[in-house]
């Protein structure tokens, strides 16, 4: 509908939540987006199809299906595993090095991180998806795990697939103890630096903070070591189901609870926009 001599509206402008909250557009935000997403992405790729098997009498799952769920697994899993490296060295550069941190964080560099996490993914998913489907199966194609992952379906290849335990095991190494190790010095350093300088009471909410952020990285972190670690059995087998779960299911449930609910700025943000627009008359 016009008015008077002004011309028909064609589009609209979203304020969204810009106008009274510009904290949300730090860097720690910027990674907590794409970790979401990720995240997100991450568990459609599991979950769907184990429901679906839950209720099946005889699940399967055809060659080109495993292969899309083993390439997106590994690709959002080892993506999964860089972000909170990134998260944990914005969070060291802003408490020990407050100074530094719009010259170590400024936007080239979190688009870099972010941009060589996804990298990553892509690669390891890549690689490990064509070098394990070019493998010959024959005879057994029963797979012990709930979803097509790297180990149960490489030992279901023909032959001594020992090039791909190989692979994995440098995967492991570099795409999961390498950032766990990194994000504990980080918090290492944060815990020395708040340790030197704070009261009593900005401790207590700092180690509230870096503890429940830890326990759910050394939940994915450690319970992923394991997995891809342990020595190759049948009695582990039942072993590799359960741990799944904590990596797949349990620490993806955690994550929202501990990266916004425990976060100060985002619970703070969400008591403005509720006493603003839900409760002002």
């Amino acid at each position: 509908m016009e008015s008077g001599n002004g011309s028909a509206v064609t589009e609209f402008v979203l304020i969204g939540f810009s106008d009274f909250d510009s904290a949300l557009h730090s860097p720690m935000y910027f990674f907590l987006r794409h970790f979401s997403l990720v995240e997100v992405l991450y568990t459609t790729t599991i979950v769907p199809r184990m429901l679906a098997d839950l209720l099946s009498s005889c699940p399967t799952i055809p060659r080109a299906s495993c292969f899309t769920q083993l390439y997106f697994f590994a690709l959002f899993g080892i993506t999964e595993c860089c972000l909170p490296t990134a998260m944990a060295y914005d969070r060291y550069a802003a408490i020990c090095r407050p100074l530094h941190y719009p010259t170590l964080l400024n936007q080239a560099a979190c688009v870099g991180m972010v941009g060589a996490s996804y990298l990553m993914g892509v690669i390891t998913g890549t690689t490990h998806s064509i070098f394990i489907f070019t493998l010959p199966f024959h005879g057994a194609n029963t797979v012990h795990h709930f979803l097509c992952d790297i180990l149960p379906v490489l030992r279901l290849a023909s032959g001594s697939p020992f090039w791909g335990e190989v692979g994995n095991l440098a995967v492991t190494v570099a795409f999961i103890l390498t950032p766990f190790s990194l994000i504990v010095i980080s918090y290492a350093c944060i815990l020395a630096t708040i340790l030197g300088i704070a009261t009593s009471q900005g401790r207590r909410k700092v180690f509230s903070t870096c503890s429940s952020h830890l326990f759910v990285v050394m939940l994915f972190f450690g319970t992923g070591t394991v997995a891809y670690m342990k020595p190759q059995a049948g009695s582990f087998r039942d072993m590799d189901q359960i741990l799944a779960v904590f990596y797949t299911v349990v620490t993806p449930m955690l994550n929202p609870f501990i990266y916004t609910l425990r976060n100060k700025e985002v619970t703070g943000a969400m008591r403005r926009f509720m006493k603003r627009y839900l409760w002002s008359p």
